[in-house]
């Protein structure tokens, strides 16, 4: 058995008691104890960031097993040292030290993995709206998104192709192998931190999840056309969509918050895109001014994110029911207003990570109810439990002439 060091434990035990009884999401706790201690190598790194995503992500099962609840640092402490036991990488006399005993643990355990709701570690009320939104579908999904993700490159072919890719991640012990059906993607053979090599620095490469890159593809964009993407953030749909048009035409990236536009014009120079124009949405008059100019309108709509949780564990206990039916109110506005956009003729992408057909085709079937100048040429809902990645749901519509 390997000796852990105490300070990690307590850095995940840090990790976790921020995201869980503070305000922090789990990600940024966990890059803040990162930066605070540069001088931990990657083994430990390694094992405070998935640790940490472990504990969070069967946090209801560990809380059970454990026999306590999640409110305070001792509830924290009992749930790190009940998962570090059920890992195999402590022995039964830590676990009686933290006050702990392996009998009860174990018979908790197998307890708890009886009921849904606790096995895959979801409040009742998201596993009841599973079942009413989804039926018997959703325990498949809900297990699929209680897994670990996968890494996905996104291969940058303004740069470089996928095999040279591949090769030259290979040269650095870092094995890949491509996906049927998914042209630039590549999936890492074993997680790893891959920001800091100089394939990324050049712009050789993205990060971005498979079921993501169908979006580009989905959308029929080729070069010369004039792209909105009206939801933009910090612009991993925009930079594909930028590689597909072989960076020729324009791509207008609209959002609300400007640090994630920044962030695009940072990734926009490192993939050597130059056809990407920022603009802040400070009113509706930026949509207005924008009125039938499009040949192409992407909506990736805020969305609840169902989809894809493995990724954010966290975001389990942090949404709310009430949170989703106000983005359901905003996705129909958004829908609405920013489709004048497109021009007649032109196209309309709606997209989620989202699994809830609420937010997705019911959003549509209700948009075509109400806007009879669009017509839906095809839909596509990417399923976790049967991709094995993300949950996507994307449709494309047309605008009459």
């Amino acid at each position: 058995m390997a000796i852990i060091h105490k300070n990690l434990v307590e850095a995940v035990i840090r990790v976790v008691e921020n995201s869980v009884t503070g305000n922090y999401y789990a990600h940024s706790a966990i890059n803040y104890i990162l930066r605070s201690n540069p001088k931990w190598g990657s083994r430990d790194r390694k094992f405070i960031a998935e640790g940490a995503y472990e504990i969070i992500r069967n946090l209801r099962l560990l809380a059970f097993s454990a026999g306590v609840g999640t409110e305070t640092r001792e509830d924290v402490v009992k749930i790190v040292f009940t998962h570090l036991y059920l890992s195999g990488l402590i022995d039964e006399k830590a676990l009686t030290e933290n006050g702990l005993t392996r009998k009860e643990v174990a018979v908790r355990f197998e307890e708890g993995k009886k009921d849904r709701r606790i096995r895959e570690s979801v409040p009742d009320w998201l596993d009841e709206l599973g079942v009413k939104e989804l039926g018997a579908q959703w325990e498949h999904e809900l297990a699929a998104l209680n897994s670990m993700a996968k890494v996905v490159l996104r291969v940058n072919t303004l740069k470089t192709g996928k095999k040279r890719l591949a090769s030259e991640l290979a040269e650095n012990d870092i094995k890949t192998s491509a996906i049927d059906g998914y042209p630039d993607a590549l999936v890492l053979e074993q997680r790893q931190n891959v920001f800091t090599l100089e394939e990324f620095k050049k712009g050789y490469f993205e990060v971005q999840d498979a079921s993501s890159q169908k979006i580009a593809y989905f959308s029929r964009v080729k070069p010369g056309m004039r792209v909105i993407d009206a939801c933009a953030g910090a612009g991993g749909k925009s930079l594909h969509m930028a590689s597909l048009m072989q960076n020729k035409g324009k791509i207008i990236a609209l959002d609300v918050e400007n640090d994630k536009l920044e962030e695009l014009k940072r990734r926009a120079r490192r993939n050597g895109v130059s056809i990407i124009e920022p603009r802040l949405i400070e009113s509706k008059k930026v949509i207005k001014r924008l009125e039938a100019s499009a040949d192409l309108v992407l909506l990736d709509v805020p969305c609840s994110g169902l989809g894809v949780i493995r990724r954010n564990p966290d975001s389990k206990w942090k949404l709310k029911a009430e949170r989703i039916e106000e983005l359901i109110a905003i996705q129909a506005e958004i829908l609405s207003f920013y489709s004048i956009m497109v021009k007649p003729g032109g196209t309309l992408v709606y997209a989620t990570c989202s699994i809830l057909p609420s937010e997705n085709g019911g959003q549509i079937a209700k948009f075509l109810k109400t806007h009879p100048g669009f017509v839906l040429e095809e839909e596509n809902s990417v399923s976790p439990a049967r991709s094995g990645f993300d949950g996507f749901y994307m449709a494309r519509l047309s605008r009459k002439e």
